[in-house]
């Protein structure tokens, strides 16, 4: 039986670990022609002992899928457009944008009054701009191409935060990056929705990663953190990609402009 993303053409930003990885290995298995873009090819930010030191790219192709890796700064313009150019070259149009890629908060406790404008400028190019860079050059290119038989010309999904709908303490460029995030998929979804290209987000919680492994190396501190989600727990990057695999469906033709909070209640509260 065919995947749910059978022959589509997907980008996935910081596919090399944690919720990119995920969600790149999620679309392979669905069938999809995968570009995992990132800083480098390997996943030396898997949180799991389980997992395998193989690339992203180099686990789906060794499973039969397709798929080829592109270096690049998500923040900067030109190498972003090349992501792209790269997947049309490849594979002869895109079909799915995942923008994902980003960086969490300063191990170190920051208050605002504390926040250099050097770390704030560094939080917002690559979970600010990257976002909008990846947005602007992936739509441009879904323009350019003939509707899918659906009638959809392309879906992309930004990568959120449950900080970019509350904030935190310690958090300020942080929380302030992931609000843009959710306010632009909204002004995107706008633009875009004219010619049946979907934009929508995707809000993470708390999840198991090396992005946050740093916040759970205090126990009393991560039990506070899973009694915070009605669920009790953690999130898995698994969870996520489950969603971006509905995202990036038929089974989305009607969603654009939301943000999808995958956080385990910890929103509802």
């Amino acid at each position: 039986m065919p995947g749910r993303l059978q022959d589509k053409v997907a980008v996935v930003t910081g596919a090399s670990s944690g919720i990119g990885r995920a969600i790149a290995l999620a679309y392979s298995a669905e069938g999809a022609k995968v570009v995992c873009a990132d800083l480098r090819p390997d996943s030396r930010n898997d949180a799991s002992d389980s997992e395998t030191h193989a690339t992203t790219h180099d686990t789906i192709t060794s499973s039969g899928g397709s798929a080829i890796f592109v270096q690049a700064d998500l923040g900067v313009a030109d190498q972003v457009a090349n992501v792209v150019a790269r997947a049309v070259e490849e594979y002869g149009r895109l079909d799915v944008m995942v923008n994902n890629a980003g960086i969490g908060i300063p191990d170190k406790p920051q208050p605002v009054w504390e926040v250099s404008p050097e770390d704030w400028d560094k939080t917002q190019h690559i979970n600010s701009k990257g976002v909008f860079l990846g947005i602007k050059y992936a739509s441009a290119q879904m323009l350019k191409q003939s509707p899918l038989p659906s009638g959809d010309r392309g879906w992309i999904i930004n990568t959120a935060s449950i900080l970019g709908l509350v904030g935190a303490t310690w958090g300020a460029a942080y929380c302030a990056s992931k609000g843009l995030v959710v306010n632009l998929t909204r002004a995107a979804a706008l633009d875009c929705a004219p010619h049946r290209i979907h934009v929508n987000a995707i809000a993470p919680g708390y999840t198991e990663s090396k992005m946050t492994e740093a916040i759970f190396e205090n126990a009393d501190r991560q039990k506070d953190l899973e009694k915070a989600h009605p669920f009790r727990g953690l999130g898995r990057p698994e969870d996520l990609a489950k969603v971006c695999v509905f995202l990036a469906s038929e089974d989305a033709q009607w969603v654009t402009g939301v943000t999808i909070p995958v956080d385990g209640g910890y929103t509802a509260r």
